[in-house]
């Protein structure tokens, strides 16, 4: 136990652990006002918090403040008789403001770790454990040739456990507020990654509205593995509204620009802004692909690219997209990455059921108004934007989000901070 006994006036005092020597707690307390150092210690009780986030304490003994692995809690340190502890962050030391005896007690937490760094550092083992792999184009299983190549990390199988509860702090997470991982990314490899979330289940009204371009309630039941009434899951066109068919430009389309990055930030501003704090804004790629005799990797390269249709832009910045074609091919076992997108029938978690957009558009007609969807066949198909089909927002997390606890299953899930 450590408690530190503040006697006479004093205005700031350095508390430094290693200058002193531990007394018991019958052992009154005082400070050599020459030297400044605390003479005996029996006033200041050090807590250590047993496990990150769990807001549980045990009081320790130990001769040097905790650095490696922990943080100061200004919130909890306080001393009873309105002494003012800080934590000096250039010096390692606890800093006390007082000019009477006082009695103080000082927590740590638990240092939480990054998002990123937990599934890299803990999830990541090597590839397929866990259902994650490395797409450093030099992994020694079957298709490894056919990775992406970006040193990206990727969930692959038929359900690995990547769930994240986005958008409750309940208990109980709900089927509105989960999502899953696609994967981690450093598209400007700089070394930072992000993690990329898709929703786990299909949009409401609620969340993207009727304007825009809404088309009403899903139609058919087709092979939904999902949780929700499909006259709940609105369905929109790709591009276009009753006056206008749309084109394939992502930039200019209604379903972009208002029911994904108007309406479904402001569903999620009226849960908390704080969980739109958590998106980063990002760079979607806008390549095109003629059809879907394409491979996930060549997918991969062409979304990349600045083949386009007409004068469609290459990139466009914002929050929230959809999945590309290449997320879905590499989210299959890695035993169809040599298939083409369109032979795919195998399990594969990403694939829901019902018919759904991406956001990459097809140079396969001449009127600009091809574009991919991923098929209830569980396969990917292309047509023209008119269509009414159903949608999952996919969006990027700030590389500074923290993990706080979870395994990462549908009753389990990740639960994350900033």
């Amino acid at each position: 136990m450590k408690k530190i006994a503040i006697l006479g006036l004093t205005t700031l005092i350095v508390l430094s652990i290693g200058s002193y020597t531990y007394l018991t707690s019958k052992n009154e307390g005082s400070i050599d006002k020459k030297e400044k150092q605390i003479k005996s210690t029996n006033m200041l009780t050090m807590m250590l918090e047993t496990e990150a986030g769990s807001g549980s304490y045990k009081e320790v003994t130990q001769s040097e403040w905790p650095t490696d692995g922990y943080e100061f809690n200004e919130v909890l340190s306080k001393c009873e008789n309105g002494g003012i502890v800080n934590w000096d962050n250039d010096t390692k030391k606890i800093i006390m403001k007082s000019n009477k005896s006082d009695k103080c007690y000082i927590y740590f937490d638990v240092k939480k770790e990054s998002f990123v760094d937990y599934i890299i550092n803990n999830v990541y083992k090597e590839d397929g454990l866990n259902g994650l792999y490395y797409h450093d184009g030099q992994g020694t299983y079957t298709n490894a040739n056919q990775e992406a190549g970006d040193n990206s990390y990727r969930y692959s199988g038929a359900n690995p456990n990547n769930y994240v509860c986005f958008g409750s702090d309940e208990t109980t997470c709900s089927n509105d507020n989960l999502y899953r991982i696609i994967g981690l990314f450093d598209d400007d490899s700089d070394g930072v990654y992000n993690i990329k979330l898709i929703k786990y289940d299909y949009t409401t009204i609620e969340m993207l509205g009727t304007d825009g371009s809404y088309k009403g309630s899903y139609d058919g039941d087709r092979y939904y593995k999902g949780n929700m009434y499909l006259t709940d899951i609105s369905v929109y066109s790709w591009s276009g509204n009753e006056s206008n068919d749309g084109s394939n430009d992502w930039s200019t389309s209604d379903f972009n620009k208002i029911n994904l990055n108007i309406n479904y930030l402001n569903y999620l501003k009226n849960i908390n802004n704080k969980w739109v704090d958590m998106i980063e804004q990002t760079i979607w790629y806008l390549g095109a692909v003629d059809d879907s005799h394409n491979k996930a990797k060549e997918f991969y390269n062409s979304e990349r690219s600045t083949s386009v249709d007409g004068n469609n832009p290459p990139t466009y910045k914002d929050e929230i997209g959809l999945m590309y074609p290449s997320d879905y091919g590499f989210s299959s076992n890695p035993d169809n990455w040599s298939k083409d997108l369109d032979e795919y029938q195998s399990n594969n978690w990403l694939f829901m059921g019902l018919d759904e957009w991406t956001i990459t558009h097809s140079l396969y007609y001449d009127d600009n108004t091809g574009v991919f969807y991923l098929r209830h066949m569980n396969d990917l198909g292309f047509y023209v934007v008119s269509l009414k089909y159903a949608a999952r927002p996919c969006f990027y997390l700030k590389s500074n989000v923290i993990i706080n606890n979870g395994t990462g299953s549908a009753s389990d899930p990740f639960r994350i901070s900033l």
